[in-house]
């Protein structure tokens, strides 16, 4: 008997190092590429057979001397591969399984249990319950969330209390980061998910006619690069809330009972952790390590659509985020079109706070008129875009975008010209910056494809600008491509806190019939430009286009007369004048939200 449990010993230990050796080996491959995917399948492989081996064998391995954190730390590893594989593919059955396994490590108690004071177990407690968090976070398990921060602050001070000769300070910064980002990330309270969901984000008014248009060449959204730094920005781990924000904006919101019909209870609640050995039922509720490895297929929404892959970047250097784009343009497919999302300051780095515009008040009794984003554009632009049909070199170089702290200029700043190579595939971009204008000159210099262009105000405006700050909140810009009515909310100064619930409601239901509206519009109009007919199409990019409507209608007419075109987005090549601020169809559904929310006063509706 001692020599087969010697035997049962030996093969775990050697199952554990082969598999932990697989796993280094994966751990620091950059995130983005379909190179990679054979590695992981090997390490799955290698951690799904020691996974089994210590469940066949758990009594034996107990009985050697195993310890109940050692069993944490292989579902932890596990769930740790998962997520990974998540960030890589952008497939939500990993984000799951990565849900479920740290889920049960919790429920289970496994490192709890070490009771002796190894600081070594400690620290992997503590990574843990970063990790843990980090999953709950994207999956939008709120409650989850906050009960495992209240966990890791008291772990985290007794951490400190009990280990006196270790330096926590990093780990006390983490719990930092993650309560400043659910501050802002729950201000808004029982509002629904920032993902696309068919139940909201497909009108039904307009479906018929999204279904049979058909522009002369369609592209397929499946791969995004999104990036984003600024000076002292609310972020968890490397995911700025601004990134968070488009992060969730381009993921499917699945329609399985795992999310909407019990969005709070534990998945081991409607999967009681029973299992049959040997012909009798065995509670594994408790130590036994039992964890169902396939338990989100349960929970994942066959009938919809993959998430298109994206690749996170935090204050990439500027040669990194080009070998990245240059990686995926190398790996798209022909029909296939690459979202660039950037968030970052431009030219001197400023913070944006310095840069916030207060509307001061009620411009109802201006005389002046608003100056229409439409037309002032395309003056504007046609000047820049064409002397003698040239440019001047120097428009790609004299402004840029830093995409980290201030350092070497060569390799913390992006220039317009070094997006230029890469425009010989279709490019969806977006530049959120106090620079963004710069990126104008790319229009009609691309090398091959015309690129969408979906550029920020170069200021932010509110109502109250003394209760906003931007730093500490996220861009203007992204949270009005991301959550229209919330950006709408927060430049006019309310809180849906304050909001009754069916008037904010009615509100969603406003801005719903204004997108099917202008769906339609788009739809059928004669002049929509073949870079924006060719994606209207995929339900992420239409859905991209008609916030940005939005939220340049609502900024034309809330944003100073005077000098308003800092204060304006822009999008090149131009829509159609049916969909410009001045249009009626646009207008008026501003007018009717205002007036709903009892803050048209704040508005300039006066007729053109």
């Amino acid at each position: 008997m001692a020599a087969q449990s010697d035997v049962v010993s030996l093969t775990f230990k050697a199952l554990v190092e082969s598999a932990d050796r697989k796993f280094a080996r994966v751990r620091d491959l950059p995130a983005y590429g379909r190179a990679q995917n054979h590695y992981f399948q090997k390490v799955f492989k290698a951690y799904m057979r020691l996974w089994k081996y210590q469940q066949e064998n758990r009594s034996k391995l107990v009985e050697a001397g195993l310890n109940r954190w050692e069993i944490g730390e292989i579902a932890s590893r596990i769930g740790q591969l998962y997520f990974n594989q998540y960030m890589r593919t952008s497939d939500a059955r990993f984000l799951v399984e990565a849900y479920v396994f740290y889920e049960a490590i919790l429920h289970r108690k496994y490192f709890e249990g070490a009771k002796a004071k190894d600081i070594g177990v400690r620290f992997k407690e503590l990574r843990f319950y970063a990790r843990f968090l980090l999953v709950s976070l994207i999956l939008n398990r709120t409650e989850m969330v906050q009960f495992l921060v209240d966990r890791f602050r008291a772990l985290v001070d007794d951490s400190k209390s009990n280990f006196r000769e270790t330096n926590f300070k990093e780990w006390k910064l983490v719990v930092q980061e993650i309560v400043h980002f659910m501050e802002v990330n729950t201000a808004f309270a029982n509002v629904r998910t920032l993902r696309y969901c068919v139940l909201f984000d497909s009108h039904p008014t307009s479906r018929p006619y999204v279904a049979r248009f058909h522009a002369r060449k369609v592209l397929k959204f499946q791969d995004a690069i999104l990036t984003g730094y600024h000076r002292n920005e609310i972020k968890f781990a490397e995911i700025t809330l601004d990134t968070y924000r488009m992060l969730q904006c381009l993921e499917w919101e699945p329609s399985g009972s795992f999310y909407q019909k019990h969005p709070v209870e534990s998945v081991y609640q409607k999967h009681p952790v029973e299992s049959y050995e040997n012909g009798t039922v065995t509670d594994h509720s408790g130590a036994s390590g039992l964890i169902d490895i396939n338990l989100a297929a349960d929970f994942t929404d066959p009938t919809l659509p993959r998430n298109p892959r994206k690749a996170i970047l935090y204050r990439p250097s500027a040669t990194h985020l080009l070998a990245v784009m240059a990686t995926i343009c190398e790996e798209l497919p022909p029909e296939g079109i690459m979202l660039i999302y950037i968030s970052v300051s431009g030219k001197a780095g400023q913070s944006n706070v310095s840069q916030v515009e207060s509307s001061g008040g009620s411009w109802k009794s201006s005389k002046n008129k608003v100056v229409s984003g439409t037309s002032s554009e395309q003056n504007s632009y046609a000047s820049e875009s064409h002397t003698n049909g040239k440019r001047d070199s120097s428009d790609y170089h004299d402004n840029y975008l830093w995409l980290g702290p201030k350092g070497t200029a060569g390799s913390n700043t992006l220039y317009p010209g070094d997006i230029i190579p890469f425009t010989r595939r279709p490019l969806f971009l977006i530049i959120d910056s106090d620079s963004s204008h710069a990126f104008k000159v790319l229009h009609g210099a691309e090398r091959g494809e015309p690129s969408a262009l979906l550029l920020s105000p170069l200021k932010p405006t509110f109502k109250n600008v003394a209760g906003v700050d931007t730093t500490h909140n996220g861009s203007q810009f992204t949270f009005f491509l991301t959550a229209p009515l919330q950006a709408f909310y927060q430049m006019v100064g309310l809180s849906s806190v304050s909001t009754d619930t069916d008037v904010y409601n009615d509100a969603e239901e406003m801005l719903s019939n204004a997108f099917s509206e202008w769906e339609v519009v788009l739809c059928t109009s004669n002049s929509l430009d073949l870079v924006w007919a060719q994606v209207l199409s995929d339900p992420f990019l239409r859905r991209l286009i008609l916030r940005f409507i939005f939220c340049r209608s609502v900024l034309s007419t809330f944003c100073p007369p005077r000098d308003n075109e800092q204060y304006l987005p822009v999008c090149l090549p131009h829509l159609p004048s049916s969909v410009s601020p001045s249009s009626e169809v646009v207008r008026l559904a501003v007018l009717r939200l205002s007036n709903h929310l009892n803050v048209s006063d704040y508005f300039h509706f006066d007729d053109n």
